[in-house]
């Protein structure tokens, strides 16, 4: 195994990839927390939010690849943004509850800045998200904040529930309905309501 002198004065650890990936970046996407602390701790270098191409910062990139011992470590970090977003406006609590990254999400929701139910480019929330995805962890979660609205649509008129009963995510439906605050039959912008989703849009 080689080596490389991350502490050394040779090792340049701003450079960027050809995906303008510094190494800060590529070490939060794979969940490397040494090497993280390593990086971080030289004077000047590695700006915690600096994007690549997609603009996705390196609290970003490890929140959606659940990665919360590197999130733990960039929150901690006094200039970290923790609600940065890439060219979908997507932010680390969005990507994080697509995922079901339970842990992270819990992380990101201990922000005050954190909006909980901030909507990206097409209208989604981090609830719609993380309903379509089918994770009924995170979906509890995020009904427990009072910020969520429970049937938020997104740009296409669709809900939470609607996305949810689309894939056919029995129990996610099940914990969005027992909420009490949504709607079986609000039809999205074609007229097609969360339960005709259910019946005639079901993937098993």
């Amino acid at each position: 195994m080689v080596r490389i002198p991350l502490g050394g004065e040779g090792a340049n650890s701003d450079k960027r990839d050809s995906e303008w990936r510094t190494p800060l970046s590529h070490a939060a996407r794979c969940g490397g927390e040494r090497v993280v602390k390593i990086l971080l701790g030289r004077e000047g270098a590695n700006p915690p939010n600096n994007p690549d191409h997609k603009r996705q910062t390196p609290l970003l990139s490890a929140a959606l690849n659940g990665h919360e011992g590197v999130t733990k470590i960039l929150l901690g970090l006094e200039k970290v943004d923790p609600t940065s977003s890439d060219h979908g406006d997507h932010t680390p609590l969005a990507v994080a509850a697509f995922g079901g990254h339970e842990g992270v999400v819990k992380m990101l929701l201990r922000r005050e800045e954190v909006n909980p139910d901030k909507q990206d480019i097409r209208g989604g929330t981090p609830l719609s998200k993380a309903a379509s995805a089918g994770h009924a962890g995170v979906v509890k979660i995020l009904l427990g904040r009072e910020e969520v609205d429970p049937d938020k649509p997104d740009h296409e008129g669709r809900t939470p529930l609607s996305h949810a009963a689309e894939d056919g995510r029995e129990g996610v439906v099940k914990i969005i309905l027992g909420c009490g605050e949504v709607n079986l039959n609000k039809p999205d912008n074609w007229g097609q309501t969360p339960l005709m989703f259910a019946t005639t849009h079901r993937r098993g």
